[in-house]
């Protein structure tokens, strides 16, 4: 007599093959075990992909999932509209439940949380691993700080929040003259620093994006067109065609891509506050910098010379500010004079429109690099923001006026922040064939 338990498909197997009729779109997947408890919870943009991958050998052999995997018996999963409701769901679920493997994140105070300062006149938004106890309204924790990050730049294109940390009063009417940064010149936030949006303005638009964040999205989809329509019939076609673009943008968030081209990416051994506040104390500025924009300049075959410009705000990449400039008044290889172009393209254009200067231009470069973007303001007669130099051969830091550089040690945040912002300007000028091919994307 055979022993027929033996050619039974155990759980893991039964799990194994109902992974591979999930649907390719984005959710959430709960990993169970024999009980039926849940003991995993993960996100995924495409649902078959990204737990199926527990069935692989790699699995089996990868730290972080070898020692607990053998445990699933089933797995289930819920449909979510896009990638950044998935982050949300899967936010909730394991507050929720608690599943024990999922327990580094539901135990440990280091993972980042998405904090709301509710007793703020014009609440803030903000990524932080050290949420406070009083005043704010925190979600998650989030399992990745790079998603959630993307996740709030993919929104703020949609309720235009701040992220700054300006202590802003409604009575203080100083503000009426405060020039407000580059969020507001892309439309990524309504600015409430120049009171060009309303306190209680404002705060409906903080309200909507809580009812989003606690999974109301159908319910503040439906709440946006009554008010819609309401605005079209009081003749206010303004604010109604103002949130329909709000409403076309919440229903499109599925076509939005990966949330990692949205977030930027994730450096461990940079931390951006500690870098940002070192730059104000070597660069002996008054206040810490948010905003730094890089250039770099490339060669390309034939001569042809181009210059990339990136911007960090917070320490981190905002890719929706990268700039391509092809240089057109400079025959054969000059980097002074490709610089002197740029920046004089760069800041008459901004200073013609009345845009906010970065806080820190960095230059790619030694004494020469810099004198020639130092020339740039003074033959455009504009004051410069705070411009430094980075010699890439021994990390030193060149300022205006100063005839010895600054040597930081190769452990300061301050440095690696810096490196940072250099070497993604190097990387984004090198993507020549993006240049060639897209030739649109030039500033003229």
């Amino acid at each position: 007599m055979t022993d027929s338990s033996a050619e039974s498909p155990t759980g893991f197997d039964q799990a194994a093959a109902k992974v591979k009729t999930f649907p390719q779109s984005p959710g959430v997947y709960l990993m169970k075990d024999d009980a039926g408890r849940v003991i995993y919870v993960g996100k995924a943009k495409n649902l078959r992909s990204r737990a199926g991958s527990y069935f692989l050998k790699a699995a089996a052999e990868d730290a972080r999932t070898a020692g607990w995997i053998g445990e699933i018996a089933d797995i289930d999963y819920m449909d979510c509209d896009s990638e950044v409701d998935a982050l949300l769901v899967e936010s909730r679920l394991i507050k929720d439940i608690q599943p024990k493997h999922n327990k580094d994140l539901k135990d440990d105070k280091s993972f980042p949380y998405l904090m709301i300062t509710t007793r703020e006149e014009f609440p803030r938004i903000e990524v932080t691993r050290e949420p406070k106890a009083k005043g704010v309204k925190l979600y998650g924790p989030f399992a990745s700080a790079g998603a959630l990050r993307g996740a709030i730049q993919v929104l703020q294109r949609i309720f235009k929040f701040r992220t700054c940390s300006l202590d802003i009063s409604e009575s203080d009417e100083r503000w009426k003259w405060f020039r407000p940064c580059l969020l507001a010149s892309i439309n990524q936030c309504t600015a409430p620093c120049n009171f060009r949006i309303g306190k209680e303005e404002y705060r409906r638009d903080i309200k909507r994006l809580q009812t989003f964040l606690e999974g109301g999205k159908r319910k503040l989809i439906k709440e946006m067109r009554d008010e819609m329509t309401a605005a079209s019939k009081a003749l206010d076609f303004e604010r109604a065609a103002i949130v329909r673009d709000e409403i076309q943008m919440l229903e499109r968030l599925e076509e939005r891509g990966e949330l990692d081209t949205h977030a930027q990416p994730e450096v461990f051994y940079i931390d951006p506050k500690k870098g940002l506040a070192g730059l104000r104390k070597v660069l002996s500025l008054e206040e810490t910098p948010r905003v730094i924009e890089g250039v770099d300049i490339a060669h390309l075959g034939g001569g042809e010379t181009v210059a990339s410009l990136v911007q960090f705000i917070d320490g981190l990449p905002f890719k929706p500010g990268y700039r391509r400039f092809k240089i057109n008044d400079v025959d054969g290889i000059d980097d002074f004079r490709s610089i002197y172009e740029v920046v004089s393209r760069r800041f008459r254009r901004l200073s013609d429109d009345s845009d906010a200067f970065p806080d820190i231009l960095l230059i790619d470069g030694g004494k020469g690099q810099l004198s020639a973007a130092m020339a740039a303001f003074r033959d455009q007669d504009i004051t410069p923001p705070t411009v430094i130099s980075l010699a890439k051969r021994d990390e030193e830091i060149f300022r205006p006026g100063e005839s010895e550089p600054l040597r930081l040690s190769k452990n300061s945040f301050a440095l690696r922040l810096l490196q940072y912002v250099r070497d993604e300007s190097h990387r984004f000028a090198q993507h020549y064939h993006h240049i060639l091919r897209n030739k649109s994307t030039f500033d003229r």
